[in-house]
């Protein structure tokens, strides 16, 4: 039989895959993932759970069960039809999830109603109430109000166990409350503390706790503030805040009804009066544990500067406790406030550094920890497990951890298998048992945030990343610019609704710290670990994570300051949906503005120039501050803060308002960056409050006070910030005269002795802080300028008797006294006889400031009167001859 050779068959050149053609090799990509389109089965039921649990929280009883009936019977129908098809199947899947929510919703949102105490709460009662902690107390942020900052209290989340009535009825219950404790004028010493008072024995002293020791030094166990700390007051050392999560006290207490809805509080426990609590029951082994080791990471950071110390606890387990209200307001000015919170990227970094970069994750040249030590991957996958557990332990199993734990697993295990199309499968599911877990998340603003920045990472900047990849954008720099990007073009409708601001240096900022968080993370991490064993080795730990902790603090710092950091915006959801549309127009002007590099430069050019906004540009466009300026009274609020010119770049400060953010925007448009003399008239928040913003970033000479040393707590905290920034404190007396560059002056009251105890002239014994303000005669380039301060009509009148009030006749501009206020000397008006009277008072503030008699008083002496509220910053120029006034 012969053998007949079969023609050849030509060979037909196939198409290469997308996958291989766009891998950029000639033979296409070795290791090629194959993606199909995004699976959303999950995201209809995730959603509607979410809607659901965020409406019915609120709802009465009747309605949850109608509407999880009707749910579940519309459900039953769609699944018992003999035909299931996948529409079916998928409305039956969103009935079913809605009812769940409803469910779930229901239960919880009884539990607010359930039970004696919001009746309690309801008539105002005084119980004595027995209440189990559930979350770490924390202190209040200083907030100004009228004259004085507000109280300082502790605010501790917890369940009332049991209640006790005036009758003596006691009654065993659950109920979520928030305590506040009124904790002002608590002991000033760190470490040495009054102690808890346990029940049936006597107090632990030197900073001890119930259910275990302190380290001593001030450091506390319990993750409150130690010793030294930046907080208002002093108050860090209270007792209260050593109390740990499962931890059981007693307090006699009155209920108060919660005034605004939507959180998950029953009712308002304000406790007054009792210094420490009266612990029933210790905390869990597992809580003491994790709080001796979060108090072992703040003992580890003791030693370390200022912003370090505050930051690494923060960015470590959410410990914000030693953060000063500058850093925050920083930090959220530049919408890096995610570092400071506990988050996903937390847990995504300890588990990368045990399984090396995700995507080699099943792969056999894996990286990290655990192939170098030879550990198999699902023993790799049990560790993983385990870290996650000690995660949410350290940092506490409340909500926003569990959040950050869900997300952040979500966010691993789907980069890890390759496979996006996995990726919103597996947020759907998180965000729906999350939201079945506790319904309270769908009303938060944090979780809306948490899921949105996920899943801008898992969808919008892979394709961002790939495009800027396509144009030649190196693969790292492209991955991160789409990151960030992303995440803010998603966040920041939000963030709108919250701040009523929108940061256009959000997307640098991240940028710049996103290579520092991870080190800081993992040093922090490994410092906490190893206190409870070696101390000097976890301190050389935290000295390491300090070198990144100190560089985000920094960029934080940095972008706030710059004069365009963020623009302000209609706040509420009408906000947010207008900087949606202006998101979607500037994401779509950009798509095609990559195709044009040069317009990218210009318009990259004109954006630097609106953050940075140079002076002298600045001065072009918006004509402030005037050339050739001497005196500035700065828009802040119902508060003083006035700027006197003293050459180049330099400036002297009467008083700092009660906002540093305010106070540091006014110095930072008039381009001071020098202070030789910052003057404090007298110690009341609305004009010492604002010290941070005029010593931030500034080299400062000296701070001059009065000698009336009250309000004792704005006194110290005065003290506080001078001794941080190492500025010398001096104290102002009538006589003093002093002179830079052009600019002279002299103090004309208080007299020498006011205030002081056994001072020489009781006749002029300062009622209260107001008479006793820093008064000064300033003359600049001929002009004459009276700063009052609050002087009031004792004050003005013996002001007029004393040697200083022969000179008082005939000035050219007066700063009014205590904002306009209706009391005033009308005699000290008519010796004064000004040109110019300006007034700093707050926009629609409660006191009636300016008093309408004052300001007639002022007309009718031939005053121009001009005030802050109405007219914004002054600014004062000219000479004798030419005095003129100019507006922002």
């Amino acid at each position: 039989m012969s053998h007949v050779p079969e023609a050849p068959v030509p060979v037909v050149p196939q198409p290469r895959r997308a996958v291989h053609a766009a891998s950029g090799k000639r033979l296409g990509d070795a290791n090629p993932r194959q993606e199909g389109p995004a699976d959303l089965r999950l995201v209809p039921p995730a959603l509607a759970a979410w809607a659901t649990a965020a409406l019915v929280l609120d709802a009465a009883p009747e309605w949850v069960t109608g509407v999880a009936v009707v749910c579940l019977v519309a459900a039953g129908v769609l699944l018992l039809t003999r035909r299931r098809a996948a529409p079916r199947v998928a409305v039956a899947a969103v009935l079913l999830c809605v009812a769940a929510a409803a469910v779930s919703a229901g239960l919880h949102g009884a539990d607010l109603r359930r039970g004696p105490v919001p009746a309690l709460a309801r008539e105002y009662a005084t119980v004595t109430a027995e209440i189990e902690v559930t979350a770490d107390p924390r202190l209040t942020r200083p907030r100004v109000k009228g004259d004085r900052l507000a109280p300082t209290s502790v605010l501790i989340k917890g369940e009332v166990r049991r209640v006790e009535t005036a009758g003596g009825a006691a009654v065993d219950t659950r109920a979520p409350v928030l305590v506040m404790v009124d904790v002002t004028g608590f002991g000033r010493s760190a470490g040495g503390g009054a102690g808890v008072r346990l029940a049936g024995g006597g107090a632990t002293g030197g900073g001890a706790f119930a259910g275990g020791a302190a380290r001593g030094g001030g450091s506390l166990v319990g993750g409150a503030a130690g010793g030294g700390g930046a907080l208002v007051g002093g108050v860090d050392s209270s007792p209260w805040l050593r109390l740990l999560p499962s931890a059981r006290f007693r307090v006699s207490a009155r209920l108060a009804p919660v005034m605004v809805g939507g959180d998950k509080v029953a009712a308002l426990v304000r406790v007054r009066g009792q210094g420490a609590p009266e612990v029933v029951a210790g905390p869990s082994g597992v809580q003491r544990f994790a709080g001796r080791l979060r108090g072992g990471l703040r003992e580890a950071t003791d030693g370390l500067s200022g912003d370090a110390r505050a930051l690494l606890p923060g960015l470590v387990v959410g410990d914000t406790s030693r953060i000063t209200p500058d850093l925050d307001e920083a930090f959220k000015e530049t919408d890096l406030a995610h570092t400071l919170a506990v988050s996903g990227s937390n847990l995504t970094i300890i588990l990368a550094l045990l399984i090396g970069p995700p995507g080699l994750a099943q792969r056999v040249e894996r990286r990290g920890l655990a192939p170098r030590l030879g550990i198999p991957l699902r023993t790799t996958a049990l560790l993983g497990g385990g870290l996650t557990l000690a995660f949410v332990v350290v940092c506490r199993p409340d909500p926003s951890v569990l959040r950050a734990a869900a997300c952040g697993t979500v966010v691993l295990l789907a980069l890890a298998t390759g496979r996006r199309r996995s990726l919103i499968p597996a947020l759907a599911t998180a965000v729906l048992l999350l939201v079945l877990y506790d319904p309270w998340l769908a009303r938060s603003y944090g979780f809306l945030l948490s899921v949105l920045a996920t899943g801008a990472l898992l969808t919008v900047a892979p394709r961002w990343s790939a495009a800027l990849r396509r144009r030649r954008v190196p693969p790292r720099l492209a991955e991160a610019l789409a990151a960030a990007g992303a995440a803010q073009a998603l966040c920041a409708p939000v963030v709108a609704v919250l701040s009523a601001r929108v940061s256009l240096v959000a997307v640098p900022c991240n940028l710049l710290v996103e290579f520092a968080v991870a080190p800081a993370t993992v040093l922090g991490f490994a410092a906490l670990a190893t206190a409870p064993l070696a101390m000097p080795v976890a301190k050389a730990l935290a000295w390491c994570a300090s070198w990144p902790a100190e560089w985000i603090a920094d960029v934080a710092r940095t972008g706030a300051s710059l004069p365009g950091a963020g623009v302000d915006w209609p706040g509420g959801w009408t906000g947010a949906a207008l900087l949606a549309l202006v998101t979607v127009a500037v994401v779509t002007a950009g798509r095609r503005l990559l195709r044009h590099p040069g317009w990218c430069g210009v318009c990259g050019a004109l954006l630097l120039l609106v953050v940075v906004q140079p002076p002298p540009l600045a001065r072009v466009i918006t004509g402030w501050p005037p050339p050739g300026w001497r005196f500035v009274m700065c828009d802040v609020g119902q508060g003083d803060a006035t700027v006197l010119a003293a050459g180049d770049g330099t400036g002297v400060v009467v008083d700092a308002g009660p906002d540093p953010t305010l106070v540091d925007r006014c110095l930072r448009t008039l381009g001071v960056t020098r202070i030789p003399l910052v003057v404090l008239t007298h110690f009341h928040a609305d004009h010492v409050a604002g010290l941070p913003g005029v010593l931030r970033g500034r080299s400062v000479g000296a701070i001059e006070t009065t000698g009336f040393e009250e309000p004792v707590d704005q006194v110290e905290f005065v003290r506080r910030q001078a001794a941080r920034h190492r500025i010398p404190l001096t104290r102002a007396v009538a006589g003093e005269r002093r002179r830079t560059g052009a600019l002279a002056w002299e103090v004309v009251w208080p007299p020498p002795g006011a205030g002081v105890a056994g001072g020489p002239v009781a006749s002029m014994e300062p009622e209260g802080p107001n008479d006793a303000s820093v008064a000064l005669l300033v003359r600049s380039g001929g002009l004459r300028f009276l700063l009052l301060g609050d002087l009031e009509p004792p004050a003005q009148r013996a002001l007029l008797g004393s040697p200083a009030g022969a000179l008082l006749g005939g000035v050219d501009v007066l700063k009014v006294a205590h904002h306009g206020s209706a009391y005033q000397d009308p005699e000290l008006i008519r010796r004064a006889a000004p040109r110019l009277a300006l007034i700093s008072v707050g926009r629609d503030n409660t006191y009636g400031h300016p008093a309408p008699g004052t300001v007639a008083a002022l007309r009718d002496q031939g005053a121009m009167v001009l005030r802050t509220d109405e007219d914004g910053a002054l600014a004062v120029l000219g000479t004798g001859e030419s005095l003129r006034v100019a507006g922002d």
